[in-house]
């Protein structure tokens, strides 16, 4: 009969344990290690080595114990196996009455339930983000261009002129991360027409061989890989908006052929004498100085002339100010629903940290931050110190030398103080403090319970 129960177990991932009234494991199913994934699980073992995850629910766990309480439970307690990959199991524990009291702990591993939910959650807030984009499809402009300085309300006054002016060519400079895609896309969003396409091509994204004919398409035969026609972007973009993304690394090679096509709006294909044509909004983007490019003969001065013809330099987010925390705010909302984490802002600490930052990486270097702090946020406002800067990131680590003492030194008494030194510079947090002695949370928790330090 026992094999038909472990059978049973095995095949629907539960595992069970029991402890005795000093919490030392007394019997166990045969997949109870691999369930938990600690292959280390000997009879000597306490609940607290085991679960250390329990650290904190002491009373709950001794109320199980003495029948006060039904049961008590943790859900999705998440492990790494050897591999690398991270499991997730829900923890039962329930009073068992034999001859004698007993704990009786069942674990079921709930990775793919958890694994299944999680890709649930985010299609729904991909597909509620899409709905907010719908609903806001007239006001694209005003609801995505964020902020309220001088020079941002410029940008929106240039996208609002520009919008269905569709007969020029549009040339959009900035640093990069500073949203140039995102304008495009705005002025786009914002025209007549906005429901017709829009292609993008990256010139900086594919090798100069394959360019040509990505943007004018090729013909059958054109080269030793052609095995049929394909159209090119130009032609997918027929009738909305052709997007050329960083413009500045077009191969010279390319760029009078391009000017060409920028005359008339006619162009051939690789390999074809037939020529075509397409009415199309061009929109250019850099984050090259193009005057300059022309002065070292890597960008053709006819061209940049062609292109130049209406212009937008994109405030870099250095010169925002305020905007910046307006940006970071916006990012915190998105981030704080899609990890389910109750944030809801920044300290004052953290806003003065994000303010006197330069940001070269621009608003694309912000997101990243601001995801990352999203992620590791303990409470509802991120404080400066859950904000890691790239600056911060490279500084050299400094290292000093521990030599021990002719008289010899406790380690245990060195051990201690470490644990209360980080958790006095964390303020008690002792998630950051774990991470300042480069342990696990739940490491960190069994060596406060090891030294009897009270949290």
């Amino acid at each position: 009969m026992s094999d038909v129960i472990e059978q049973i177990l095995k095949e629907r991932k539960i595992a069970f344990a029991v402890f005795d009234q000093d919490f030392i494991l007394t019997k166990s199913s045969r997949n109870f290690p691999k369930i938990i994934h600690n292959h280390s699980v000997a009879p000597s073992s306490s609940i607290w080595d085991l679960f250390p995850e329990l650290f904190g629910s002491e009373d709950q766990v001794y109320a199980v114990f003495h029948n006060k309480q039904k049961k008590y439970q943790i859900e999705k307690v998440n492990k790494y196996s050897d591999s690398g990959r991270l499991h997730y199991y829900d923890l039962t524990l329930l009073p068992l009455r034999n001859k004698t009291a007993n704990l009786l702990c069942i674990v079921a591993d709930t990775t793919a339930e958890t694994s299944l939910e999680q890709e649930i959650r985010q299609k729904k807030f991909e597909i509620e983000l899409l709905q907010a984009s719908l609903s806001s499809y007239g006001n694209y402009f005003i609801s995505d261009i964020l902020g309220e300085s001088g020079k941002i309300k410029e940008v929106r006054e240039f996208v609002g002129k520009i919008a269905n002016i569709r007969n020029t060519t549009i040339l959009l400079q900035g640093e990069s991360g500073t949203g140039k895609n995102l304008i495009a896309r705005a002025i786009h969003k914002l025209s007549l027409e906005s429901k017709s396409p829009f292609i993008e091509v990256n010139c900086a994204s594919i090798p100069p061989t394959l360019l040509e004919s990505e943007i004018f398409g090729h013909e059958k035969g054109a080269f030793t890989s052609a095995i049929a026609s394909k159209k090119g972007l130009l032609e997918e973009a027929n009738g909305g908006t052709f997007f050329l993304d960083e413009i500045g690394e077009l191969p010279v090679s390319l760029q009078a052929k391009f000017l060409s096509f920028l005359e008339n709006k006619t162009f051939r294909r690789l390999g074809s004498t037939q020529q075509r044509k397409v009415d199309i909004r061009i929109i250019a983007s850099t984050n090259k100085d193009l005057k300059q490019a022309v002065e070292i003969n890597e960008f053709r001065q006819d061209l940049f002339f062609r292109i130049n013809v209406v212009n937008l330099n994109l405030p870099p987010l250095r010169e925002l100010e305020e905007d910046t925390i307006i940006i970071a705010d916006h990012f915190i909302r998105i981030f704080a629903y899609d990890f389910k984490k109750k944030v809801k802002g920044l300290t004052e600490g953290a806003k003065n940290k994000l303010l006197n930052y330069t940001w070269p990486g621009n608003v694309r270097e912000l997101r990243n931050v601001i995801e990352r702090a999203v992620i590791f946020a303990e409470g509802d406002k991120i404080d400066a110190d859950e904000i890691i800067l790239a600056e911060e990131k490279q500084k050299e680590k400094v290292t000093q030398d521990f030599t021990i003492p002719e008289t010899g030194i406790s380690l245990f008494d060195v051990e201690k103080k470490l644990l209360l030194d980080a958790l006095s510079k964390t303020k008690g947090n002792q998630s950051r403090a774990a991470k300042l002695l480069g342990l696990s949370l739940d490491t960190f928790r069994y060596r406060m319970k090891k030294y009897e330090i009270n949290p």
